[in-house]
């Protein structure tokens, strides 16, 4: 059976790798162009991209769906039986959908029919479900509007979006190669989705990621996880913009009016909500590496009584 696959990001490695350990025929890797990553702005390529050469795959970086299109007469020389899809980043034309024999299937990263779109684990930490989880679907025109083969949950908890990212991966990776022989011999369940139930999910601004603490110690917790590692929830610390990572619930009562500092010492910072306060145990300031309060202090001060805005 050969097999083409589509992904860019972290997520979409665990997936690669547990094809090639069950021996299966990977023909191409399809993924995003090499970008700027990270504050150096280095042109860098996709983690998906340096997964695939270490296998010696084929990997083909088309930069729009025109190039897309372009190379559907290079996989239909290729004759894949099946496309799998792990956040790729770009919603896929018909031609494409409809080459392969036993369609495109997608991994998603959310219960769907709840949270389609780009960022379903962050929303799904502010919306404050209790569970999440992986979606093996179909993929149709549509976004993520597909059927349902297969969907495994699992709890939040008090996990970040980085910590779910990773377990949702690898989830996801070990859900396919369970569901892969179904879908190969034709068993795999196709339930289509309730679109009453639906929500969106779409990409994370710069706007989702302020903190508002009028809001409750639990609200800003939740976006504090929901940001962490990346884009970071930020504020403003005496004008200086700060992002705000680790933070513990201390009381469900305000000492303070919101945003107020109480305290600033080696556990973190003591901060007043619109509804209880919190602790801040990790900050990232600009041009710094994230550190711990009581790191950041050693050489930087904050003063008690200043409101975070």
């Amino acid at each position: 059976m050969r097999i083409v696959y589509m992904g860019t990001p972290d997520f979409a490695v665990p997936p690669l790798i547990r094809l090639k350990e069950e021996g299966h025929d990977i023909s191409m890797v399809i993924t995003q162009p090499d970008k700027p990553r990270d504050r150096g702005k280095k042109i860098l390529p996709p983690p998906v991209k340096v997964q695939a050469e270490s296998y010696g795959i084929q990997v083909c970086q088309p930069q729009s769906n025109k190039e897309i299109l372009e190379l559907i007469s290079n996989l239909k020389i290729i004759s894949p039986d099946i496309i799998i899809v792990a956040a790729y980043g770009r919603l896929l034309p018909v031609e494409l959908l409809e080459l392969p024999r036993l369609g495109c299937v997608n991994i998603h990263a959310s219960l769907l029919p709840k949270y389609r779109g780009a960022a379903p684990i962050p929303h799904a930490i502010l919306s404050s479900d209790t569970e999440t989880g992986v979606t093996l679907m179909y993929m149709s025109e549509g976004m993520d509007e597909g059927d349902i083969i297969i969907k495994k949950p699992t709890p939040i908890g008090d996990k970040t979006a980085g910590q779910l990212f990773c377990e949702l991966s690898v989830l996801g990776a070990e859900l396919l190669i369970e569901t892969l022989p179904s879908i190969i011999d034709g068993t795999a369940d196709r339930i289509v989705q309730n679109r009453e139930l639906a929500t969106y999910a779409p990409k994370i601004t710069k706007e989702d990621s302020r903190l508002d603490f009028r809001q409750t110690a639990e609200a800003i917790e939740r976006r504090i996880r929901a940001m962490d590692p990346k884009p970071g929830a930020y504020t403003f610390i005496q004008g200086m913009q700060v992002k705000m990572f680790d933070a513990e619930i201390i009381s469900h009562v305000s000492s303070g009016p919101p945003g107020f500092i109480q305290r600033v010492d080696k556990y973190g910072i003591l901060v007043s909500a619109g509804e209880g306060d919190l602790l801040i145990k990790r900050i990232k300031a600009p041009g710094k590496q994230t550190m711990d309060v009581s790191e950041y202090i050693k050489g930087n001060k904050i003063e008690i009584g200043s409101v975070l805005s």
